[in-house]
This record gives C-alpha cells, structure tokens and sequence, in this order.
C-alpha cells in the first residue's frame, strides 16, 4: 500500500529525521499529490547580516522568491523564498526567542479569523501562551503573531486580497501522544466545529490546518520486518490511532 501511494519504490526511505536550530522536523516521503503552499512556511530569525545573507542564498538557490531580501518597515533585512523543493521560508533579521518556527499565513475565506486561531490553538495545548501580536490598525487583521503551543513557538499572520491557496497535507504538526487519553483529547478538540478526520492519524481542523495525532509506542511496536507489516497494516485501516489495537497487531 505504501508503494502505492508514495511512488517510492520497496525499501526506499519512506521518513528522515532532522533537527533545524531547535525545531524537529519529520520528512517523509508522501507522494505527489500535495504541494507546498504559502500558507505554511517555516519562520527563521537570523541575528547577523551575515547569517541572513548566507541562509538566504542557499535556501533561494533554484527556488521561487516571494518577497525579495531587503529592508521592509518591519524589519532592517526580511525576505520570504521557497527552496527548490518547494518549501517555503521567511527569513528576518533581528532578535527572536527560537530560532525557526512553524508559520500560518492567513488567508482568502480564513482572512479576518487569525486573532480566534491562536486562541483556538491555546484553549487545547497546555502550556500555551501569546508573545506579542501586531493588529493592523485599518482593519484589525493579525500582522504578525508569535505564540507558544506546549512551549513550541508558532508564528500567524494574515493576507488581504485574493491569493489562491490554502492549507494542505504537504505540511502538517505532528503531536506526540503517550496515552489513548491524551489521543482522545487532542483528536476530539481539533476535529471540533467543522474539522475532518483523515486516516492513519491525519486529521484537519476547523481552519484546514493538517494535524497529525501519534502515538509514541509506535517503534517500539515495530521491531521486526513481521513486526512493521502487522502494525502498519493495522494503522492504514484507521483514522484515529487506536493503542489497544496496534498493540494486538504487533503481537498477533
């Protein structure tokens, strides 16, 4: 099934593990049936010039500049490109209190619903608060929002006009779960007032934003080739993560 969907062939990576200043990141290899979008990008602030110039060059390199590198009103050096393999970066200057953050741009039917997101997203996550919000003052939008999620910062902002994109499974948050309870709580809350189920543990909430709810028993359930195949085949016929069930998969 994996094959099938990925393209890739058998035994190829299907995921990669990496660490970016701080912020962990999984990459996986999905397919092509989403493509990255500007409503999700990764925010990175940079404490040199030196340090922007040279980020900026090579994540520019082969890609698509968005906002050109350069000095804006709300920054002395700030630019905004997706790299050649499609994801999106804005780089600024100036002091930050984590080094790269997951960013929402808001946008098209979302425009005007930022200030209710970040509140949304910190009534579910303990742990949570907001850094500093900038309004618009001729309309009242979210500028620019810096906020924390169980101590993982984020960064939201809004667009006017019509831009065409919107939210997809080509970037997604994974929350690590150690309980059913804790997996209830975070697929129930984020699956509220017009949110969609996917499989596998994909979910998307009420404002398109793709979550994906994870057990962290799952390696420890996969620790032979018999092993995996159970538990994965087990996993593709859910939606939310079912423990009990994985864990009967793995010793069938």
């Amino acid at each position: 099934v994996g094959e099938e969907i990925t393209g890739q062939k058998p035994g190829s990576v299907m995921t990669v593990e990496v660490d970016l200043s701080g912020l962990p990141v999984t990459l996986l290899n999905g397919g092509p049936q989403f493509k990255f979008t500007q409503s999700s990008s990764l925010f990175v602030g940079c404490s040199s010039e030196a340090e922007i110039d040279k980020l900026w060059s090579a994540l520019s390199k082969d890609g698509k500049v968005r906002m050109g590198l350069d000095k804006y009103p709300w920054a002395d050096k700030y630019g905004w490109t997706a790299d050649r393999f499609g994801v999106e970066w804005q780089l600024i200057m100036g002091p930050r209190s984590t080094k790269v953050a997951p960013a929402f741009l808001f946008v098209d039917a979302l425009f005007g619903k930022g200030d209710e997101a970040v509140k949304f997203y910190e009534s579910v996550f303990p742990n949570s608060k907001t850094e500093m919000i900038a309004h618009d003052p001729t309309n009242g939008s979210v500028l620019h929002a810096s906020f924390y999620l169980n101590g993982q910062n984020f960064v939201l902002s809004e667009g006017p006009g019509q831009h065409g994109h919107t939210f997809n499974e080509a970037m997604s948050i994974i929350v690590n779960c150690e309980t059913q309870k804790e997996i209830d709580y975070y697929w129930d809350k984020l699956t509220a007032d017009g949110g969609v189920e996917s499989q596998c543990g994909w979910l998307k909430d009420k404002y398109g934003v793709s979550w994906q709810i994870f057990p962290t028993i799952m390696p420890s359930l996969m620790t032979s080739p018999v092993k995996v195949e159970k538990v994965m085949g087990a996993m593709f016929k859910m939606k939310k993560m079912i423990i009990a069930d994985l864990e009967r998969a793995a010793n069938s």
